[in-house]
């Protein structure tokens, strides 16, 4: 099977972009890993698929698929990146879209300067919506992994995260503590795990371990959801510049009840082919 692709990023999160919209699309796990694998693929850390959507209400259906071959719920960084190519291929002439997920619709739009907002929704803290087991809704829980007690904050964004503060993001340990977190038995559907770095009250660096892909140069609802644990411990104020290692976002949000909204960049790398 020849399929036809687009490799794009979302500040240093990549995608592979399928356009499922004008044909069908249907990939089994084995071969949605293959498109991901960095060396045998194209290599990406998700899959995006871009399909009509189910209700009438919506412009378009959004699914996502981690590089182990997984379907999920959300990616902000993803989101972005639709948006850019569903206007760029012409697929739509609209600026602002409302789109279907897993989790829920997103409205994304294309800014002047070539940057996209994505409405994220509102956060979740209710443990059982996120879910997260033993969990009480509080803006921070202990958590114990491999011998130590971690102090995380637990929401979802339309995906499950766990988000620590540290002192110093350089000497932070995603490699060691982040699959540890990801598979931790309170968190049955798995879990992003965010290290958070504080440089001021509106200025932070993130680094983040995801579900299925491990660390990514950028994770958009990481950030989100980074940005979100801040605010509500007190020590960040809204909007959020959030430093990745792949670039800069934007986060506001202004309380329990208002929606998240993201900002960043959505950058077309290349187009190509690849027989499956």
């Amino acid at each position: 099977m020849l399929l036809k692709f687009t490799k794009m990023h979302g500040a240093g999160n990549d995608f592979v972009v399928l356009d499922g919209f004008s044909q069908n699309i249907e990939l089994n796990p084995e071969q949605l890993r293959l498109l991901a694998n960095r060396h045998f693929g194209v290599g990406c850390d998700q899959i995006l698929l871009v399909e009509k959507p189910q209700s009438n209400e919506a412009d378009f259906r959004y699914r996502i698929f981690n590089a182990d071959g997984g379907e999920v719920e959300q990616c902000g960084n993803g989101a972005r990146c639709f948006m850019r190519f569903v206007h760029d291929q012409q697929i739509t002439d609209k600026r602002e879209i409302l789109v279907e997920t897993r989790s829920g619709l997103i409205t994304p739009r294309l800014e002047q300067d070539g940057r996209v907002t994505v409405d994220m929704g509102r956060p979740i803290f209710e443990p059982d919506r996120i879910p997260f087991k033993d969990g009480h809704g509080a803006v921070s829980e202990p958590l114990e992994v491999a011998g130590e007690t971690l102090d995380v904050s637990v929401l979802s964004m339309g995906n499950p995260h766990a988000v620590q503060v540290v002192d110093d993001i350089k000497q932070a340990q995603v490699e060691r503590l982040g699959p540890l977190i990801e598979h931790h038995q309170r968190f049955p559907n798995r879990v992003n795990a965010g290290f958070m770095q504080i440089m001021d009250r509106t200025h932070i660096m993130l680094r983040v371990h995801e579900r299925g892909a491990g660390e990514t140069l950028s994770c958009g609802t990481g950030a989100c959801a980074a940005a979100v644990a801040g605010i509500r411990r007190g020590l960040l104020d809204s909007p959020v510049s959030v430093a990745t290692r792949g670039g800069t976002l934007s986060i506001s949000w202004d309380g329990d009840d208002v929606a998240v909204l993201m900002t960043g960049p959505a950058i077309t790398v290349f187009t190509g082919e690849i027989n499956l």
